[in-house]
């Protein structure tokens, strides 16, 4: 009801400036500076511009803060220099509204770097209030609805998103400096394949066709290998339908890089490096902190051999003949959840996940892991039941996965035909068969490494869950009750304290 109160005194406003003459919304602004610059200025002539943050009246004169990107700078509006109209106008201004400033940068007696508005312009007027910084904006739920809310009232999270961006300019430059060159490969599929996932459906209506949101960026980058391309690398958004939680997202950014003529060892000297270089990048050292954790990302990284820390922390040899029963044994003794008609390969996935990864705290490479847990990658010589394929974990979890590439057309069908089987059974995550990329295997695709990495290892080094890192994560639909009927809604207006509207 407050609420409803205050935006009808903005709009009583809103109506009044119209009146007045003058354009509430101008296109035209004239900011030569920002907040920080002007800080920089004592004594200069500055045209600042940003968002209202607070207005103070004191009879002949008013403190506000603006802010923008770059941080806030106080403002003083004095009759002395506002003469008549041009003071009385501030009564129509509010909290978050934008505002541009002209005047002097001094000091006042408080100490307070100032500008001393001699000209100000408003840019947008706002219709509703503004959360209180403190008190109004806590639940997070609401901040992730209305995260625009949540960057205005908690200007700390903008630096979130700054980070990110360095993040994967970061990546970007590393692969460019590295020879690699970047591509663009389709996000609607035929066939969903490259990773155990179950996809989203989608309908293309001028082809009359369903098809997949792709869950990998992987089968396409290899038949551009086949191609004769060698170091290539994209950045884009996978989508996979399932399960929400703190290191899981439906829609989220992904980098894969294929590299031709290298295999799994060469991928561990080349990810160490990159890694250490995107987290100095981001946040300016090594050491990182992650729930209660130092981590340490420098160094030589140790490499631990999946089948053998398996074996002692289970007692199961999986180099040895170890059946689906033995697996699902040792699951329900150690209340490890499974689903119905899991496979060899996720059921031993199932069992790593719950025991093995959470203690692998400090950066490390998995390696060698079995080949039923690895569909996609090339066999060991000498060892035909494991694979050339290294993990990066950090934290207990994931933040990277890498293999030399299976280019064995033959093998490649074969390992297709097993997933295709437990699809039948009812796993809905086993890969699909593409039998376009087995026939361009069939054409020689080169001996190649290939890498993956998503925003969970962002996620990783800044300490978030992942979906706060997310702009605008999917959420919930919220269901809202009136009197007559029942709405199903996709956003909700936050339960807020508001901050005591001022009219100057």
């Amino acid at each position: 009801m407050a609420e409803n109160n205050l935006q009808k005194e903005r709009i009583k406003k809103l109506q009044n400036i119209k009146k007045l003459g003058i354009n509430p919304y101008p296109s035209q602004s004239n900011r030569k500076q920002t907040a920080a610059e002007a800080r920089d200025m004592l004594g200069r002539a500055v045209t600042v511009a940003g968002r209202l943050k607070s207005l103070r009246p004191h009879g002949k004169i008013t403190f506000a803060d603006l802010e923008d990107l770059s941080g806030k700078i106080q403002l003083l509006f004095s009759q002395e220099e506002l003469k008549g109209e041009k003071y009385d106008f501030l009564g129509n201004l509010d909290i978050g509204d934008f505002l541009q400033a002209e005047g002097e940068v001094f000091t006042t007696q408080a100490g307070e770097i100032t500008v001393r508005v001699k000209e100000y312009k408003l840019l947008t007027k706002t219709i509703k209030p503004i959360p209180a910084n403190w008190f109004g904006l806590k639940d997070i739920e609401t901040r992730l609805r209305k995260r625009y809310l949540d960057l205005i009232v908690n200007s700390t999270e903008k630096d979130l998103f700054i980070k990110k961006a360095k993040f994967w300019t970061a990546v970007r430059e590393f692969l460019i400096k590295e020879g690699f060159f970047e591509v663009e490969t389709p996000a609607l599929e035929p066939i969903a394949g490259g990773a155990d996932a179950r996809p989203f459906i989608t309908h293309h209506h001028a082809l009359d066709r369903d098809l997949y949101l792709r869950i990998s960026l992987e089968l396409y980058q290899k038949r551009l290998l086949v191609g004769g391309l060698e170091k290539i690398f994209e950045i884009g958004k996978v989508f996979r339908n399932e399960g929400i939680d703190a290191e899981h997202l439906q829609d989220y950014l992904q980098m894969e890089f294929y590299w031709a003529y290298a295999n799994y060892q060469d991928l561990m000297v080349l990810i160490q490096k990159m890694y250490q270089y995107l987290v100095k990048e981001t946040v300016e050292s090594l050491q990182t902190s992650y729930q209660g954790k130092t981590i340490d990302w420098g160094g030589d990284w140790p490499k631990i051999d999946y089948v053998e820390e398996f074996k002692k922390v289970t007692g199961i040899d999986l180099d040895g003949e170890v059946g689906v029963q033995e697996l699902i044994k040792f699951a329900k003794e150690h209340k490890i959840p499974i689903e119905d008609n899991l496979g060899k390969g996720r059921l031993i996935d199932s069992i790593y996940k719950k025991l093995i990864r959470p203690k692998l705290i400090s950066p490390c490479f998995l390696i060698n892991h079995p080949v039923d847990v690895s569909p996609l990658a090339k066999r060991m010589e000498g060892n035909p039941k494991r694979v050339e394929r290294m993990q990066v974990l950090v934290g207990g979890t994931e933040v990277g996965n890498g293999f030399s590439e299976l280019n064995d057309p033959i093998d490649q069908l074969n390992r297709f035909k097993e997933q295709q089987a437990l699809r039948k059974q009812g796993d809905e995550e086993a890969q699909m068969l593409d039998e376009d990329f087995v026939e361009s295997l069939e054409y020689g695709m080169p001996p190649a490494a290939g890498f993956g990495m998503s925003q969970r290892l962002f996620a990783i080094i800044i300490d978030r869950p992942i979906r706060e890192t997310v702009a605008f994560p999917t959420m919930k639909d919220v269901e809202v009750k009136t009197d007559e009927q029942k709405l199903k809604v996709h956003t909700i207006t936050p339960q807020v304290e508001l901050e005591t509207e001022n009219n100057g």
